[in-house]
């Protein structure tokens, strides 16, 4: 019986180190950050600029803004978890051929920005940069897209304002799901600072809202998507865009992807 009694408690005890453990370096999973030199130069084709931000609370801010020839709005790109915009940059240009101008920040840590992590300060990131934008474009102009984690700026920033749509790719409803799946046994409604709650968001939206999902995504599972895409309010224009056989990171290799695009956003500026 001793043995039985110490075998649970070490049960206990590694399960108890798991938790502390998450809740030390949750960061390092949830944000994959690599830095970039403030000296580095970016190689990407077309014109575009580098741009800075200031916060209140002693952060620098970095992001890069695309241009496009005769630009009919303006996207904002939120992208993944993954990398910075020395990786992520190269999908601009996707968008600039549609002729909208394409600002793709980088969070704190990633990149050339810098700053103390916390969701409040995300958040509060995204709308400053969306602010800037303001400054040059009509908000009807303005296209917000959010990219799996990036998904959990765009949407509650489209929720607070009124943009000509919210475009989602491969997002959740909240990061508890997406976690939930990697590891179910740990109590992340206790651990995690970053739920990232894009449902409680997503039911004050009011503009248009397209969500595109692979069924064999296994980062973030489909379902999440679906019962984000289920909290659309009625009154909204919604859609759900489906890749069958699409996974996490390559629903833009489908002809379904480019077909939607220029369905919502427009022809290319050299088929006009």
């Amino acid at each position: 019986m001793a043995w039985v009694l110490g075998v649970f408690g070490l049960a206990v005890l590694a399960y108890v180190g798991l938790c502390l453990f998450y809740a030390l370096f949750q960061e390092r999973f949830i944000f994959i950050r690599f830095r970039t030199s403030l000296r580095h130069r970016y190689p990407f084709p077309g014109v575009f600029e580098e741009r800075f931000i200031n916060t209140l609370d002693g952060a620098k801010l970095h992001a890069l803004y695309f241009k496009a020839v005769r630009p009919r709005g303006v996207l904002i790109y939120f992208h993944g978890n993954t990398g910075s915009v020395r990786r992520w940059g190269k999908y601009a240009q996707r968008f600039v051929r549609l002729g909208y101008d394409v600002l793709m920040p980088d969070p704190r840590g990633y990149g050339k920005s810098r700053g103390d992590l916390s969701e409040i300060a995300l958040h509060d990131d995204a709308e400053l940069w969306y602010q800037q934008v303001l400054k040059q474009w009509k908000e009807a102009d303005v296209v917000v897209l959010g990219r799996s984690l990036g998904s959990g700026l765009a949407t509650p920033l489209a929720s607070h304002h009124a943009p000509r749509m919210l475009i989602l790719e491969t997002p959740f409803a909240n990061l508890l799901e997406v976690a939930t799946n990697y590891l179910p046994i740990l109590p992340y409604r206790l651990l995690l600072r970053y739920p990232f709650r894009n449902d409680i968001a997503m039911k004050r939206m009011a503009c248009p809202v397209y969500i595109l999902h692979g069924k064999f995504d296994n980062v973030v599972p489909y379902a999440s998507a679906l019962r984000l895409y289920s909290l659309v309010p009625s009154s909204v224009h919604r859609e759900m865009i489906t890749f069958p056989k699409g996974h996490h990171s390559d629903l833009p290799r489908f002809p379904r992807y480019q077909k939607f695009l220029v369905r919502v956003l427009g022809p290319e500026l050299g088929a006009m």
